[in-house]
């Protein structure tokens, strides 16, 4: 059902409220609630803490409480389906119920399994009324969680290709050299699009090259996101910059990679060893599938155009994220070295679902069609 005028309005400020956790909540998803009366007086407002804290509608409850708010016959509008397992945390379908919450508004049901419409059934034989909406806020709200629905749905991350380019799509000097093609306030952005991510994926050319940090330092974040490194004969430096703290590494290489994990290990990277794929590069449908069982919602990846074209190429490529700088720089490196096509029509075709100033620059995101469209909602 499309909201009303009043909850609408409500469901924006719970959005507003689910983005604040981003880089904090990861690996459960980003979810704001509001609590107030029918006369329109806020009592509680909340967002999801880091993962074993309370949720949003305990949060909001907690607000009320502190305030000294009775929540009894209020609405709460949440930007996600309570939860109705135990978790880590009690289930919040039952918090609000044994508050004496009258009404519930949902924007999106909960994919994870053991909700799934359960926590919308629990508060429904409880008495409370629930109303599920559809529409741009809806959609909001999946696209806030795009990278929790993904990984519930489809077993892996949504995978988000960042690149900076010039004008005339290059990426690097021939000779690799890069930094800057894009200006201060692109970068602090990009860092704001790592904040997102469960994990940033880099190769080993790239480290080799640019020797990067691939943290996030230019924004504030509670979490740091894992660090992969795809490096398929694990040629990884042990005085890589990106192995000193803060926030883990990880290695994936191939099982019949050399042995000598040691130095790596003795640096607190972890080195995962995935079946081959073509070519004497590692799997890369494997990695993505066991970084979807570690927890890895999002995956923001920063790599030459090698590994770029190898996630194009395995069909891999979620999201575009391009920074695009008003340079022409001539010969270079592309963004993607994908093999020749036999003809045009085997682009690949995207959707630009945004292109927007950033400094002198262009922030570019674009999506295969239907890319999401493995996210479904019940009601």
């Amino acid at each position: 059902m499309p909201p009303s005028e009043s909850d609408a309005l409500r469901l924006q400020q719970a959005l507003t409220l689910a983005e604040s956790a981003i880089g904090l909540s990861d690996p459960n998803p980003r979810v704001g609630c509001v609590i107030a009366t029918a006369d329109g007086r806020t009592l509680g407002t909340g967002a999801t803490q880091q993962a074993g804290g309370p949720h949003a509608e305990v949060m909001a409850l907690r607000d009320a409480q502190a305030h000294g708010d009775d929540v009894r016959g209020a609405t709460a509008w949440v930007t996600l389906e309570p939860c109705a397992h135990h978790g880590r945390t009690p289930p919040c379908c039952d918090a609000l119920i044994t508050a004496g919450i009258g009404r519930v508004v949902v924007a999106v049901q909960d994919p994870f399994p053991q909700v799934a419409g359960a926590g919308i059934a629990r508060l429904r034989a409880a008495g409370i009324a629930v109303d599920v909406i559809d529409g741009p806020l809806a959609d909001a709200a999946i696209a806030l969680n795009i990278g929790f629905f993904s990984r519930v749905l489809r077993g892996r991350p949504w995978v988000r290709l960042k690149v900076a380019a010039s004008l005339d799509g290059r990426t690097a000097l021939a000779d690799g050299r890069s930094q800057w093609i894009t200006g201060q306030l692109a970068r602090a952005d990009g860092h704001a699009w790592r904040r997102r991510a469960g994990a940033v994926l880099t190769g080993i050319g790239t480290v080799a090259m640019d020797d990067p940090r691939l943290d996030v330092r230019l924004v504030p974040t509670t979490l740091q996101p894992l660090r992969v490194v795809v490096d398929s004969q694990l040629k990884l430096s042990p005085q890589a910059r990106l192995l000193a703290p803060p926030g883990r590494v990880l290695v994936a290489t191939r099982v019949d990679a050399p042995p000598a994990a040691g130095p790596l290990e003795a640096q607190g990277a972890e080195v995962l060893r995935l079946r081959g794929g073509g070519g004497g590069r590692v799997d890369l449908h494997a990695l993505l599938a066991e970084l979807g069982r570690r927890g890895v919602n999002e995956l923001h990846v920063e790599a030459g155009e090698r590994l770029n074209a190898a996630l194009l190429e395995a069909d891999l490529v979620d999201e575009w994220l391009v920074y695009l700088a008003p340079l022409i720089i001539g010969p270079g490196r592309g963004m993607a070295a994908r093999s020749p096509l036999a003809d045009l029509g085997d682009a690949s075709r995207l959707s630009f679902i945004e292109c927007i100033p950033c400094g002198a620059d262009l922030r570019i995101r674009a999506q295969a069609p239907g890319r999401a469209g493995f996210v479904g909602q019940g009601g």
